[in-house]
């Protein structure tokens, strides 16, 4: 079997990718947080929707399947032997046939139906020693472990985790949903298993280990007997005190008590009496099935990237611990801005990110970029003119193209992470220092994926007149016309006030010169990053991660 790619980025549809790339038993540990808009109504998730909608897609920021086309083929997949052959089991036919019976063709099934074909290929991937951690909410929970027991077998389900995601809130006519649940299956018994612990609380450290010693450590005082008398040496008296006359015996033989003294490890009473035994606090609390302590990413978190859906770095560090040991394999298929794939850089896991829209892969770039000085590899862009302009022609092209053709200027999309919407001419945007005070200017970015002409440079030009940006730069798949090269020319220049150079206003640049020519456009010096930057990971982890890209 040929050695797996890793520490790797994915661009596309994850169901594709893992039937193409990932062989079978090569994944030592999965944790996927599958998005779906748990907030709408439950009367539009369930609704019937056979024939009313074009097809089930996830978008970049619609978290919702639909019921259409794609999701009736992925059923009939799912449930006839002649179009599964054999790679389906029999239990997930069997249940997905049972739901849509049960709930009906709504989006809710859609989701299930997509989910099952996804899971199916999951489970594949995995090594025997390897375990999935499915990230969901109570809407959808339900259903969905319904199909992890059909696949994984229900014997391998280990533990259904609650993470408390948000703090108390009032909610109409119901109480506050504060919770996610992550649902935590082995492909066989035999998993990896690392045991954690966490901090004891201080109400108990008070209560149970209130004794310490000059070297900090805590202790709490043990009986030194137990029940019950004995006529070997255990029954007899040692330093004047005899056991039997309380009915008891020494724990230890008095050889091994003296030794015990000797070594400071019993407590002896100021005013005489019954020594005790130093049980001194070692460890923590093994990890429970109720995460309180772990916070989620608030307006002021450092690590905030403004992804709606992003989870705290400590919450992935403590799955990836747990189910996975260093060099070990980490799969995300649905990685949004990266959060698992940078919990297993940080711990020295080796990784696999996908994702379908380009928005996230370009975050994800920035991320690693900011977090540990490397250049993640991008398996699935386009590397020439031909592969832009399928993806330009695909389903929901026209946005993912402009998020690809801003990656490939460092330039932020409008709105960042956002949901699309009126852009007033801007796609994106880069920011660059303008001033000895660190004044900030911009050069607006227009991206074209179709028939370009001259009056589409004019505009350009009017919109960094009303936005009173310093540049404006035009990108576009098709060659550009010479009215429009004759357009861009009469916007002048920019003269920075930092290097004292003149930079055409309207700058236009072709795919084709990106790609084959790595041309870039003329901007001013100090370009910052054009993604809110990821915190840099401590330096004493930094040679792991250098050594793990080779």
């Amino acid at each position: 079997m040929a050695e797996i790619a890793t520490n790797v980025l994915y661009y596309g549809d994850n169901l594709e990718i893992l039937r193409r790339y990932i062989p079978d038993a090569s994944v030592d540990l999965i944790y996927l947080d599958p998005p779906f808009n748990s907030n709408r109504d439950y009367n539009v998730i369930f609704r019937d929707e056979s024939g009313n909608r074009s097809d089930a897609q996830l978008l970049a920021f619609e978290d919702t399947w639909h019921w259409g086309p794609s999701a009736e083929s992925t059923y009939r997949y799912l449930t006839n032997t002649a179009h599964h052959e054999g790679r389906v089991p029999d239990k997930v036919s069997t249940i997905i046939a049972a739901l849509r019976s049960g709930i009906g063709s709504n989006q809710m099934m859609a989701y299930l139906v997509e989910m099952a074909v996804r899971l199916v290929e999951l489970h594949r991937v995995l090594k025997p020693t390897g375990s999935l951690y499915l990230h969901c909410d109570p809407t959808a929970s339900h259903y969905l472990k319904l199909l992890l027991d059909s696949i994984f077998d229900v014997r391998n389900f280990r533990s259904e985790v609650i993470w408390k995601r948000t703090s108390a809130h009032n909610t109409a006519r119901r109480y506050g949903p504060v919770h996610d649940v992550v649902l935590f299956y082995g492909k066989t018994p035999e998993i990896t298993w690392n045991a954690l612990t966490q901090a004891y609380s201080d109400a108990y450290l008070k209560s149970h280990y209130g004794n310490v010693e000059t070297d900090g450590r805590r202790y709490r005082l043990n009986d030194i007997t137990g029940s019950g008398t004995r006529n070997g040496p255990s029954g007899q008296p040692w330093r004047g005190l005899d056991p039997t006359t309380i009915g008891r015996h020494w724990m230890r033989v008095p050889d091994d008590l003296e030794e015990m003294d000797r070594q400071g490890l019993l407590h002896w009473p100021k005013k005489g009496g019954w020594p005790a035994v130093k049980r001194y606090l070692t460890g923590g609390v093994p990890i429970q099935d109720v995460w309180s302590d772990i916070d989620p990413i608030n307006s002021q978190a450092k690590e905030r990237l403004g992804w709606d859906t992003q989870k705290p770095l400590a919450l992935l560090e403590r799955v990836i611990e747990a189910s996975s040991n260093p060099g070990d394999v980490v799969l995300d298929p649905f990685c949004g801005c990266g959060t698992a794939t940078v919990a297993a850089q940080t711990l020295g896991r080796r990784w696999i990110g996908i994702d379908i829209t380009y928005l996230s892969i370009a975050v994800m770039k920035a991320r690693f970029k900011d977090s540990f000085g490397i250049e993640v590899p991008v398996i699935g862009q386009p590397t020439e003119v031909e592969g832009a302009r399928q993806l330009a022609q695909g389903d929901d092209g026209r946005y993912q193209f402009q998020w690809w053709a801003l990656n490939l200027i460092d330039a932020r999309p409008l709105g960042g992470t956002e949901k699309k919407g009126a852009d007033r001419g801007i796609d994106g945007r880069v920011t660059f220092t303008i001033g000895p005070k660190g004044e900030m200017g911009q050069a607006l970015v227009s991206v074209k994926s179709g028939k370009v002409n001259s009056s589409q440079i004019r505009d350009l030009k009017g919109t960094i007149e009303r936005e009173k940006a310093e540049i404006g730069v035009f990108i576009t798949l098709e060659e550009p016309s010479r009215e429009m090269e004759l357009e861009a020319t009469t916007a002048g220049v920019y003269t920075s006030p930092i290097d004292g150079r003149d930079y055409p206003r309207i700058q236009i640049l072709t795919i084709r010169e990106l790609l084959e020519e790595g041309k870039k456009p003329m901007l001013p010096l100090l370009i910052l990053s054009p993604y809110q930057q990821a915190e840099r990971i401590p330096s004493k982890k930094a040679a792991e991660q250098q050594e793990m890209f080779g």
